[in-house]
Parts: C-alpha cells; sequence; structure tokens
C-alpha cells in the first residue's frame, strides 16, 4: 500500500475526528519508502476494562508503542488519530525525533486496522511521540524536527463539550508541557484529565500552573 491508501485506512470517509490527522506521516512514507517494521507488538489494555462513551483519550509515549496501544484500543472501540506532526531529515543526516519508524509503525498498525470494525461516530484516540519536544542536540549538525502540540491542533473544548467527552484519558510517564498548557483550560472548563503509565488504573489529577508560569502572566 501507498501512503495515500494507509491514510484511507486511518481516516475513512464519513467518520468523526479524521480531520485531526496530521499527513505528513503519511506523506513521507511514500517520499522515502518506508517498509513495515519487524518487531511489532500486540499490545493488551489493562488500564481500562470497556470503551467509554464520555471519554478521549491521549497516548503519549514514544510513537512506535503509542501506536501499537492505540491500536490495541481501536480493538475495544476507539478511533486512532494520528497527530504526528515532525519532518523528515535529509538522506544521510541524523536527526533528534526517529520519524522513519513512527512511518514505519503507523503502515504496521494500518494492516491491523482495516480489520478492525470502528463505528462511524466512535471517540478518539488521539497518537503522540512524546520525545517530540525534546530540543536535546548533542551535535549542531543534528536536524531539529521536534515539535510541539497547539490547541489548534486537537478538536477544541466546546467540540469536546458538544460530543459528550467529559473525561481525558492521557496514557504516558507524564503530562507533557504543551499538552499541560491545553488541557489546562479544558480542566477550568470542567473536563476532567486522568493519567496513567499504560498499565495501571487511570488516576485524576490536578493541573496547576508552576511559580513561573503564573509569574510570566502577571497572576501574582
Amino acid at each position: 500500500m501507498n501512503g495515500k491508501e494507509i491514510y484511507k485506512i486511518y481516516a475513512p470517509v464519513g467518520t468523526k475526528w479524521v480531520e485531526w490527522i496530521k499527513p505528513i506521516s503519511f506523506i513521507s512514507i511514500d517520499t522515502y519508502n518506508r517498509e513495515p517494521i519487524g518487531n511489532w507488538i500486540d499490545r493488551k489494555i489493562l488500564f481500562l476494562e470497556k470503551y467509554k462513551k464520555d471519554t478521549a483519550i491521549f497516548v503519549d509515549l514514544l510513537g512506535k508503542e503509542s501506536i501499537e496501544f492505540a491500536i490495541a484500543l481501536a480493538r475495544i472501540g476507539y478511533r486512532p488519530i494520528p497527530l504526528f506532526n515532525g519532518t523528515d531529515e535529509q538522506q544521510g543526516a541524523q536527526a533528534i525525533i526517529n520519524t522513519s519508524q513512527i512511518e514505519s509503525s503507523l503502515i504496521n498498525g494500518s494492516e491491523k486496522l482495516k480489520n478492525i470494525k470502528i463505528k462511524n461516530d466512535a471517540n478518539p484516540v488521539f497518537i503522540l511521540d512524546s520525545f517530540r519536544t525534546n530540543r536535546y542536540r548533542a551535535k549542531e549538525s543534528i536536524f531539529d524536527n521536534s515539535w510541539d502540540l497547539y490547541k489548534h491542533d486537537i478538536p477544541s473544548i466546546e467540540c469536546f463539550s458538544k460530543n459528550n467527552i467529559k473525561k481525558i484519558i492521557v496514557v504516558g510517564n507524564k503530562i507533557q508541557r504543551d499538552l499541560k498548557k491545553i488541557f489546562l483550560e479544558f480542566q477550568n472548563k470542567g473536563i476532567e484529565i486522568y493519567l496513567t503509565n499504560g498499565y495501571s488504573i487511570a488516576k485524576k489529577v490536578v493541573l496547576k500552573k508552576t511559580l513561573k508560569e503564573r509569574l510570566e502572566k502577571e497572576e501574582l
């Protein structure tokens, strides 16, 4: 399959949330002739017993692992929505983010996803790469393809509320600064935020601004 065909598996016509899928990874699948990876892991969902009508999920692990968890969540009813937005390095160069593994994992995921029946109005599981905000470069020659998630990259609080989503579960080691900035507003408007490492039951978290963030906003 080519990148366009793989994209259509993730974004079938007439389904909710797919307009938020970022196309860059699917374009790169063709540009760089990506192949499926050989070490795919079929994950088990332990933190959630069944599909929840009032819940959206953000998987914020390393790219390949995030895709694996999202496909596992698809099996219980969620719609995987890839949000990867990092660019590929030039041939022969080194980069901060391993986009090639993400793109190859999307191919594996599509092979699984095409055989899973998901309702057209299913709630989303947004797929992120937890390494996206890492801007450490050991050498200046390393290509910086890190990226942040912004509020315009995902549905608004009004959109979530309109679709009866009252809870967001983040699957990751922590709620990263870009997500925190978005979810602070969500929390203030009534959406509950939960966190799990992918194995333990998700626990509700209360997000707060740091002293530095409050000073920057002159809230003291």
